[in-house]
């Protein structure tokens, strides 16, 4: 069952609380799409190293309208700016350090996030799309952590939260806590657990859109 949409973040309020969450000097991937913005939202007393996989690592901010670099791009070929300290190396090297280990955080987009914190984020599983794998698979793999950042419904207002979820996996049990425009919520052997609303959104509300049970940790009170 699909319920309109209730007032919540934007995408920049929600990256914005996704980088409160980033520890000062942490090794951090940032996913294609709304994860980018994440970049923009690092609070200055912190020194975050930003890595993509195409072979930088030390990734600032996109750059002020006309003073990017076409040849300085970061995974989803959107223009970056780099930061002191920056290195290039090649894209297996790339690889290499998210298989080995070496990356604290990764913050991915969803289009499925399971009550186990399984992914889903590639394809619908649908013929006729063109499935968009890129480095996910290895990032739920190799990072220490995974977070992800996403609408907490489609467009078409269903829940993106789900006891199981019905598109191929990216990851079995990858993810620690999902951050939506409603609200931000732990994965954990119990399932959904609210540790934040949006402000002006209720338990109820985000309840209603999320398709397997929540508990709100403040209280440990269960609801359907």
């Amino acid at each position: 069952m699909t319920r309109p949409r209730v007032p919540g973040l934007s995408r920049r309020e929600i990256a914005e609380r996704v980088a409160l969450d980033i520890p000062d000097g942490a090794y951090v991937n940032l996913g294609i799409g709304m994860p980018e913005m994440v970049a923009q939202c690092i609070p200055p007393d912190r020194e975050v190293m930003l890595h993509t996989e195409n072979g930088l690592l030390g990734m600032g901010p996109p750059p002020l309208e006309g003073q990017g670099d076409p040849d300085l791009i970061n995974a989803g070929k959107r223009q970056v700016t780099i930061m002191p300290g920056a290195s290039f190396f090649h894209q297996a090297d790339s690889f290499a350090m998210i298989r080995g280990g070496h990356l604290d955080v990764c913050v991915l987009g969803a289009m499925q996030v399971a009550a186990s914190g399984d992914l889903a984020n590639w394809s619908t599983g649908q013929p006729d799309e063109v499935p968009g794998v890129g480095g996910a698979m290895d990032l739920v793999s190799g990072a220490k952590t995974v977070l992800v950042m996403t609408s907490h419904c489609t467009h078409s207002g269903e829940p993106k939260l789900v006891a199981e979820c019905r598109y191929p996996l990216t990851g079995r049990a990858v993810v620690s806590r999902v951050y939506t425009d409603l609200a931000v919520i732990d994965v954990g052997s119990d399932g959904f657990r609210i540790r934040q609303l949006a402000p002006g959104v209720s338990l109820c509300d985000v309840a209603e859109r999320t398709s397997a049970p929540v508990v709100d940790a403040r209280s440990d009170s269960c609801t359907d």
